[in-house]
């Protein structure tokens, strides 16, 4: 430890605040809140430590603190911080991916739609989370089916499909009355509320009715539409008195590790989540209270959030908006138990693959590492390069850090047409490694090109031009494309061990990036011919173009699409025009 870090430590205050360790890039690697900052901070160079906390203390150069009036400030300010600085020590639940929801809006010609983020919206209803993007679909599949909502978002000018199928009351041509739509609103809310007993009778006083006049076709479709509704809204269910929207929340920790595992009580059913699985680097309870501030940020509210005994409720109830509780028995009890059930048995269930994958990346990473004669190698950088005889011409770049390949730092690069290989890779990590400088960004501690000399040197080259000094490596394939060996930037040929955990790693690096490379590539590929096509199309200008390539993602998908799914977008003739020129 250095005699700044010292002196810095013995002069902590005992207010409570903020804390941001840094590593020796000047890097906020850490971020952290405590209720007495100089007994917190200290703490973490003091006694042992598991595996995660002690390879953070070891990047520890330096930290910052932020004096905060309460504990609840600090909280407040701890997720700003981790929103705005994504360490990578911190557990990043605000990246976990989202969940479905179902959205109803409160137009004069109201919509349902399946949605994926939560936002607060005055003229909108959400339900849900539901447990996946199945069961949302299903529901809403239903909905259109019980319910003639309005299913286009932009209004044509006549009626589509939705209205000859009686999905529709076509508001876009006739005059309807308020009242009507108000209604159907109304239902639509009460069915998602899990209140459908009156919907129920009709229905099976409507199959009754069919049987007796001899419409067994009509008959049998209701009788398939209550089997749905039963199965929907009855699945899961619980006792009608538990009928308010909770969100039971508890946590277990196993060997260092920390698994949360969440129950949601939606309409009197229950839908299960489990949310994450990561190393511990702070105390339990910090890491569990960081976890609800963030997952609310970008979800709803429950009315009540039944929490387990052993957490500061009263410092969450200050933050959030609802009722934070802490039961001692009964129904609410069980849940919350039921949840750490859950989270005990997740962990138990993925430990041993975790701590294999763990293990694999430790001892790829050391080898690597060993075999390069690098002093630090945490963050690696990776480019390659993808086009199709010169046109369309991009490059990937992927980063592999902390034994993890990072998304969030991915950057994706549209190059200029018609130049060579080595000029394109020249472009890119000329316009990388200058931002890099001029926003004062991490450096990586090595730098890997897919392919062989003359990628590397370009590398070399750009490096001496911007005065960076980054170790250099190519990747080598061998005569059926597939991953063979390193080659050093002094030109030299690195064997490896096609045995070893660094060359499988190196495996995935290179598939990855190459993926990564290519999918981009065909993006762009995809919608200029999908936007040659269509200007040939009558009726389709710019701003259908826009939504059908918004709406299909991909010119693939949008060749196979029918005229009923075109006619969501533009209108059954268009629709019709589209179908036969794609065909043709």
């Amino acid at each position: 430890m250095n005699e700044t870090l010292k002196l810095k430590l013995a002069n902590l205050p005992l207010e409570p605040g903020c804390y941001m360790m840094k590593d020796k890039h000047g890097e906020i690697i850490y971020v952290g809140k405590a209720k007495k900052l100089k007994n917190r901070v200290n703490s973490y160079f003091t006694g042992a430590h598991n595996y995660k906390t002690t390879k953070l203390v070891s990047q520890i150069v330096d930290f910052d603190i932020i004096v905060t009036s309460s504990e609840k400030e600090a909280l407040l300010l701890e997720i700003n911080l981790i929103k705005k600085h994504r360490p990578r020590f911190n557990i990043m639940f605000m990246d976990d991916k989202s969940y479905p929801y179902i959205k109803v809006t409160t137009e004069k010609y109201p919509t349902c739609q399946v949605v994926r983020e939560f936002k607060k919206q005055k003229n909108a209803r959400y339900f849900g989370p539901y447990p996946d993007a199945t069961a949302a679909y299903q529901t809403q599949k239903l909905l259109n089916q019980l319910y003639p909502l309005r299913k286009c978002k932009t209004m044509p000018k006549k009626v589509c499909l939705y209205y000859h199928i009686g999905q529709c009351l076509g508001p876009c041509e006739f005059d309807l009355p308020e009242e009507t739509y108000k209604q159907l609103r109304n239902d639509v809310i009460r069915f998602l509320s899990g209140d459908v007993k009156e919907l129920l009778v009709q229905l099976k006083k409507e199959m009754a009715e069919a049987a007796e006049n001899l419409e067994f076709e009509k008959a049998q479709e209701k009788h398939q539409l209550i089997q749905s509704i039963e199965h929907i809204v009855d699945r899961q269910s619980m006792e009608k008195d538990d009928r308010i929207d909770s969100d039971y929340f508890n946590y277990v920790v196993i060997n260092g590790y920390i698994s949360i595992f969440g129950l949601f009580v939606r309409g009197g059913k229950v839908l299960e989540r489990d949310f994450v699985i990561e190393p511990l680097v702070d105390d339990a309870e910090s890491t569990f209270i960081s976890f609800l501030m963030q997952y609310y940020i970008k979800n709803p509210q429950p009315k009540q959030l039944c929490l387990p005994l052993e957490c500061n409720a009263e410092l969450i109830g200050e933050i959030l908006e609802c009722s934070v509780l802490q039961p001692v028995k009964g129904r609410m009890k069980h849940l919350v138990d039921l949840a750490k059930v859950n989270a005990e048995n997740q962990l138990q269930r993925q430990f041993d693959q975790l701590e294999q994958r763990s293990s694999f990346h430790d001892t790829a990473t050391e080898q690597l590492k060993t075999l390069l004669n690098l002093p630090d190698l945490d963050r690696i950088e990776v480019f390659d390069i993808s086009h199709t005889s010169g046109a369309y011409t991009v490059a990937g770049m992927i980063v592999y850090e902390s034994n993890r390949f990072k998304k969030s730092d991915y950057r994706k690069y549209r190059l200029s047409t018609g130049n060579s290989d080595v000029d394109s890779m020249k472009e890119v990590l000329y316009r990388r490694y200058f931002k890099v400088m001029k926003e004062n960004l991490r450096k990586p501690d090595l730098i890997v090109m897919d392919g062989g000399i003359t990628q590397v040197n370009a590398c070399l080259e750009i490096l001496e031009m911007l005065h960076l000094d980054i170790p250099v490596v190519g990747l080598v394939k061998d005569d059926s494309h597939n991953t063979a060996n390193l080659l050093s930037q002094h030109g030299e040929l690195i064997e490896l061990d096609r045995r070893s955990d660094c060359f499988f790693l190196l495996t995935q690096i290179q598939d990855e990036v190459h993926r990564f490379a290519i999918s981009y590539h065909k993006q762009l590929r995809d919608k200029a011919m999908t936007t040659s096509i269509l200007d040939e199309i009558e009726g389709v200008g710019p701003k259908r173009k826009k939504e059908l390539l918004k709406h299909f993602k991909s010119f693939k998908k949008l060749c196979e699409a029918t005229v009923e799914q075109l006619s969501e977008v533009v209108p059954v003739s268009v629709a019709q025009e589209i179908v036969k020129t794609l065909h043709q």
